[in-house]
């Protein structure tokens, strides 16, 4: 049994591939009006929002040194909603969702969501300061 556990996420990791490029492109497509282009919480509609936008480029340092991937994952896709913004987070969460894709959380373990949440992390991932 524990064989075909590896197997199958070993064949998840490889159809899950984490695609930073694409990462960006959708945050600047989805999440930039209100996290900025260079997601520091400064977009063009924070203003507006009851809570201010997080400045995602600093993650790892609130974290103590450790990519949150699980808050990450869970808030986008909704299994975390932040109820400030009046409905799930992003509003066009259905965008979100499907395409289950396998990532790692940093203890290691796999944790599923969708192709679009995977290339978001990867690009989140790589502008942490």
């Amino acid at each position: 049994m524990r064989i075909l556990t590896v197997i199958a996420l070993s064949i998840a990791g490889q159809a899950g591939a984490q695609d930073a490029a694409e990462g960006s492109r959708l945050f600047q497509l989805h999440c930039a009006s209100c996290h900025g282009a260079g997601a520091e919480g400064n977009g063009p509609m924070a203003p507006v929002l009851l809570v201010q936008p997080s400045d995602l480029t600093s993650m790892t340092e609130r974290y103590d040194g450790r990519f949150p991937v699980e808050r990450i994952v869970s808030r986008i896709d909704g299994r975390d909603p932040l109820v400030s913004h009046g409905s799930d987070m992003p509003v066009y969460g259905w965008f979100f969702e499907g395409r289950d894709v396998a990532v790692k959380t940093p203890a290691g373990q796999p944790m599923m969501t969708s192709q679009p949440v995977a290339d978001l992390l990867e690009w989140l991932r790589s502008v942490q300061d």
